[in-house]
């Protein structure tokens, strides 16, 4: 009497069984197969032309070069920061006007130069010329796009102009 007819198996049953599971084992050893040759020829492309050492010099390399990288840009973000409030400061508009200061003259040689920032504080320059007594230079001072002094009509025309323009 054999072990299986003491548990009541028929021996035909057992062997279909046990090649069922050979055939799947065999199947999933292939796949694997494939799969590590596949990784295999990605690792080699990866590997080619290089030793273990040298790619991981290359790789400090890389990463040396991402920090500078990084470095750098803080660098010019800080004197991007600084530029930024240099501008806010600066005479960004201009306004111009030429205009004939008395009527004897002809060529339009008088004008009035309106130079503001971008918070339209500045100041606006008048020159009047004349052939007979001379040129005359006056200085008007403008705060947030006012003058506290009269303006003439030109130098309304200049402050306009320069609160108008941009940049």
């Amino acid at each position: 009497m054999s072990l299986f007819e003491t548990i009541g198996l028929d021996v035909g049953y057992v062997v279909i069984g046990l090649g069922v599971i050979s055939l799947i084992l065999c199947i999933m050893v292939i796949v694997l197969f494939r799969k590590n040759s596949k990784l295999n020829n990605k690792y080699h492309y990866f590997m080619k032309d290089s030793d273990g050492e040298t790619l991981e010099r290359a790789f400090i390399k890389k990463f040396s070069e991402v920090e500078g990288l990084i470095e750098k840009t803080e660098q010019l973000d800080s004197r991007l920061q600084a530029i930024d409030k240099t501008l806010l400061t600066t005479y960004q508009k201009i306004g111009i006007i030429k205009y004939d200061a008395f009527k004897e003259m002809g060529g339009k040689l008088s004008f009035a130069l309106a130079l503001l920032n971008s918070t339209n504080d500045g100041f606006i320059i008048n020159c009047m010329h004349s052939t007979r007594e001379g040129c005359y230079t006056y200085v008007k001072e403008i705060i947030k796009g006012e003058c506290y002094a009269v303006l003439a009509e030109e130098e309304k025309e200049a402050l306009e102009a320069a609160m108008k323009s941009q940049n």
